[in-house]
């Protein structure tokens, strides 16, 4: 009797142990994905003033734009966490837009070549804040999904585990990503042939 409740200890402890190192390696892989979002965020930013910069040489009376770009990075430097860092960058999404509309404006800019690597720069740069994003989804899925399962639940809120949030597109984005294709195959939009 004494050995079954000797052995019933040691399964209960090495479950225990089992369930305390996955949590921490899922837990050590949401921080690492996490520091790569804000690695991507900073690489971004530092970008930010140079494309800023070349575009003021061409359009100087655009201010309220070039103050909009300047406020909504460092809403985003200044950003803490995956709620506050999603929403300050959905602003700075916008604004960032708008810096680029006023580049249309400007054959002569939109052919500067030093405007041309910016630009592509900041096109690789999204890619991969991008593809950290998915990462640290993942990892924040894969970490809840065992915080919320049995029995890890039980030692999970025990052990001080908590819950992460993902980091998600506003709901003006999410709209544009869940509305399906207008596709038109009227006599109006077929395109010339000749």
């Amino acid at each position: 009797m004494l050995v079954a409740i000797l052995i019933i200890i040691a399964v209960i402890i090495l479950a225990a142990i089992v369930m305390y190192n996955g949590l921490v390696r899922l837990n050590v892989r949401v921080d690492e994905a996490w520091s790569d979002i804000t690695v991507q965020l900073k690489r971004r930013a530092d970008l930010i003033p140079n494309l800023v910069n070349t575009v003021k040489g061409y359009a100087a009376h655009e201010k309220e734009v070039f103050e909009n770009v300047t406020a909504a990075r460092s809403a985003m430097l200044g950003a803490k966490g995956p709620a506050e860092a999603a929403k300050a960058e959905n602003q700075f999404q916008q604004t960032l837009k708008s810096l680029f509309a006023v580049a249309e404006n400007y054959p002569q800019l939109k052919a500067n070549e030093n405007f041309k690597a910016l630009q592509d720069e900041l096109t690789d740069t999204e890619d991969k804040i991008q593809a950290a994003r998915r990462f640290y989804n993942g990892a924040a899925r894969d970490l809840n999904v065992k915080i919320q399962t049995f029995p890890t639940n039980i030692f999970a809120g025990l052990l001080g585990f908590k819950q992460r949030d993902f980091f998600e597109v506003d709901e003006g984005e999410a709209a544009a990503v869940n509305k399906p294709v207008d596709v038109d195959f009227s006599a109006d939009s077929k395109p010339n042939s000749k």
